[in-house]
């Protein structure tokens, strides 16, 4: 196993950062829908902060349950034309200010077109649960609604969201004959063959991605059960455990799910970003080749119609505090989202990486154990809008990659915000207090650079780099990485294999 050594909080101003103006190789991306969608007051200032930390796109959900009409209703109203955005009844408004105002600081936009639909866009209204079995007909006509009316301002679609998990479809599974068969897949793929072609009829010229899966569940004990990335993928495929094609039951007729890219969730729980799982079924971050050689096979089968890349389109770590029962510490959070980042670049499929969350959403009791503290608490501030130390290092991670006993290692860094082009190396050598200059390199028009060195031992380094002009600042005077200590790095593995800075 490789060793991360990963720069921690630096005595840098996030308001000092330049926005981001290019469109990035490497994507760096953020949600927070909550944000977005349901607090006009908080989201101007925060989105303004994103496009100075250099944020590319930004992930914002199309829900249909509070866009369309009569959402309890059992039939769809009458005159009411779904596949028309522009038909009575839609509304569109926060889903409209949202877009526009990321827009508007020049980042880029892709849109999660997802369900819970209003009620009558289930298969079975008169089961009261509009997470069940929803019409792909339905999902059809809300989709094109979507990309007609986005299509001059969006140029990526995500087709729904966690479809492996009970809160975005049911059922996950059906028991039969006392034995529990997989639905949710099933269900999904028919969701992604209706809305894939009317969403690139409407919008020729857009990304559709489809998965975008939770990556864990666990075996059927109930219809509820959250399904497990890869047998998910395996069922959507109409494979079976070994890959061979199924043709019988909810695969008589197979016809596979067609996108242009995977999209993932690779959430670690606890997890280092290196740690994998030995849960050969679920995915985490650590077991993203496990993931590819999934898509691989389906692919290699027909199964499934998508590229080789993927996207990370949701990934963060809740922190103690506020959360003891599901937290790392926030120093563990800022090492191991630089570390994070490092390998999906380093990982050449993946396409970007979307941090989820902005801010902490509250903490609520709603039981015993990890029940008391519910909630998302990945955010990059706490929910008093305080900073995390993670958000100092957001506008340049800085990772060292050593391998144990290597002589050499690649240093690397990120820098988001748009900068003048090259980024020095600097070394204060062991014992002593000063920073000196190493090398100075060409970075790419994502921002990314990297170069492979044999580090002095004991010696600490960083980076530093001059932001380009703005009318607000224009004379940029040079900003600094964070510090990587290799005298002060632990080695052990994961929870300690990325160091903390030692300060400047």
């Amino acid at each position: 196993m490789k060793r991360f050594i990963v720069a921690a909080a630096a005595a840098m101003s996030l308001l000092g950062v330049a926005p981001a103006a290019h469109a990035a190789t490497f994507e760096f991306g953020m949600e927070d829908e909550g944000l977005l969608l349901s607090n006009p007051q908080s989201a101007p200032p925060a989105v303004a902060a994103w496009q100075k930390l250099g944020v590319d796109v930004v992930r914002i959900h199309a829900r249909w349950w509070e866009i369309a009409p009569a959402q309890t209703a059992t039939t769809k109203p009458a005159g009411f034309d779904a596949a028309n955005p522009a038909s009575p009844g839609y509304d569109w408004v926060r889903l409209d200010q949202a877009v526009q105002l990321v827009r508007a600081n020049n980042i880029r936009v892709m849109l999660t077109i997802t369900g819970p639909g209003p009620l009558w866009s289930s298969s079975q209204p008169a089961k009261r649960n509009p997470r069940w079995k929803p019409d792909p007909k339905a999902f059809a006509d809300f989709s094109k609604a979507v990309a007609t009316r986005y299509k001059s301002q969006v140029d990526r679609y995500l087709l729904w969201n966690e479809p492996n998990q009970k809160g975005w479809l049911q059922p996950q599974w059906e028991r039969v004959s006392g034995k529990f068969q997989a639905v949710s897949p099933h269900v999904y793929r028919g969701l992604v063959r209706a809305a894939q072609p009317v969403v690139k009829a409407a919008d020729p010229g857009a990304e559709v991605v489809i998965g975008e899966l939770a990556p864990v569940g666990n075996r059927p004990i109930s219809a509820d059960t959250p399904m497990r990335p890869l047998p998910f993928l395996r069922s959507m495929g109409c494979v079976d455990d070994n890959y061979r094609s199924v043709r019988s039951g909810r695969c008589k007729g197979f016809k596979a799910a067609k996108g242009d890219t995977l999209g993932y969730h690779p959430h670690p729980k606890k997890y280092a970003p290196d740690r994998v799982n030995n849960d050969l079924d679920s995915a985490q971050f650590g077991d993203l080749k496990r993931l590819f050689t999934a898509i691989d096979k389906l692919r290699a089968r027909k199964a499934i119609s998508i590229s080789k890349t993927i996207h990370l389109t949701e990934y963060g770590y809740e922190t103690s505090p506020p959360d003891p029962a599901s937290g790392v510490s926030t120093a563990l959070q800022t090492k191991y989202l630089q570390q994070a980042a490092y390998i999906a670049w380093a990982t050449k499929r993946v396409r970007g990486l979307s941090f989820y969350q902005w801010g902490d959403e509250p903490v609520r009791n709603l039981g015993s154990g990890t029940k008391r503290y519910s909630g998302w608490q990945t955010g990059l501030l706490y929910n008093d809008g305080q900073p995390k130390p993670v958000l100092s290092v957001m506008p340049a991670p800085f990772v060292i990659d050593q391998a144990p006993g290597a002589r050499s290692a690649v240093l690397w860094g990120h820098v988001r915000g748009e900068a003048q082009g090259q980024v020095t190396i600097m070394v204060r050598p062991k014992g002593s207090s000063e920073f000196t200059d190493v090398q100075t390199l060409n970075i790419g028009a994502d921002g990314v650079w990297s170069r492979k060195l044999t580090p002095q031992a004991g010696a600490a380094y960083r980076y530093e780099w001059t932001p380009k002009p703005t009318l607000e600042d224009p004379n940029p005077q040079p900003r600094v990485s964070g510090i990587v200590d290799l005298a002060k790095t632990d080695k052990s593995r994961y929870k300690a294999a990325v160091a903390l800075a030692a300060g400047s």
